[in-house]
């Protein structure tokens, strides 16, 4: 069974860059057709997609994060990144990562514990 764990700071500074990573342990993430996705859920808000890295290492992020937001990923470490630019109190959230497909890339049937990142001076 794939697990899914993020890691990174909790605590952000306005126009900072925003760095998690999420370990996968149970299945590679080259595994044909699933998307390791970023979600996060401000509070008192509903989820909000971020964006995803593919199997084959294609990215496809949320338009309006896109211009602040870089997915990568170590194979050899089974591990993937996400990346936000010029961080502002309004990216405070609960951040997950989960694996997405294969029938659909948004369908997320495993997930992260989620990790509380608060941005603030």
């Amino acid at each position: 069974q794939v697990q899914l764990a993020e890691s990174g700071p909790g605590l952000v500074k306005p126009s900072q860059t925003l760095s998690l990573t999420c370990t996968v342990s149970g299945g590679s993430i080259t595994t044909d057709y699933y998307y390791w996705t970023w979600i996060r859920q401000p509070p008192a808000k509903g989820l909000e997609w971020i964006g995803y890295i593919s199997y084959s290492g294609d990215t496809y992020c949320n338009p309006s994060l896109a211009s602040r937001t870089s997915i990568s990923r170590d194979t050899s470490g089974n591990h993937f990144t996400l990346q936000l630019s010029s961080v502002t109190p309004e990216d405070t959230a609960v951040y997950y990562c989960a694996r997405g497909g294969p029938d659909n890339a948004k369908t997320w049937r495993d997930w992260g514990q989620g990790t509380q990142v608060t941005v603030s001076s």
